[in-house]
């Protein structure tokens, strides 16, 4: 009888703080919103977008490296910034930990993990990966997007992903 004390006891306890955690999580939010905007440098840059996916039947297992060392992902909140801003993104270097952008466009924001470059076609300063775009473009039937507007986040304790 004692052990079952013990468990319920335990078990309560470890339902609060799960509670505990969901609910702090949730008031946060709305102070990660605002102290998103407030990290976002004024050096933003603004231009089309699109979305790369760099499968192709023969390639690596797993997905190809980006330029931050790691696997691209079609899941996960990211993209490639164009080379040429590589330097105002925090370099993107291989082996180096990805950087964080806010990203806004459409009436949405979202925060991206920048971990890949490329020479992106003319009037296009980034390229989203497959999650990133349906975020902007549900149907995936705009192929670009028009105005996006890219900022720099500062420091590298980011959750990317929606804002707001």
């Amino acid at each position: 009888m004692m052990l079952f004390h013990s468990s319920a006891a335990a078990c309560g306890a470890l339902v609060a703080l799960a509670v505990s955690v969901t609910v702090a999580r949730s008031e946060s939010r709305g102070v990660h919103a605002n102290a998103v905007v407030e990290a976002a440098s004024g050096d933003a840059v603004v231009g089309a977008a699109s979305m790369y996916n760099p499968f192709r039947p023969g390639k690596e297992e797993g997905g190809p490296s980006t330029a931050s060392g790691e696997r691209y992902n079609p899941s996960a909140w990211s993209a490639a910034i164009k080379t040429s801003l590589r330097g105002k993104f925090g370099g993107v270097q291989f082996g180096e930990r990805p950087k964080f952008a806010l990203v806004e466009a459409v009436g949405k924001k979202v925060i991206v993990k920048i971990n890949d470059v490329g020479p992106l076609r003319p009037g296009r300063v980034i390229d989203f990966n497959e999650r990133t775009m349906r975020h902007f473009d549900p149907s995936l039937e705009r192929g670009v997007i028009k105005d996006v507007k890219v900022s720099p986040l500062s420091g590298d304790d980011w959750t990317p992903g929606p804002v707001g």
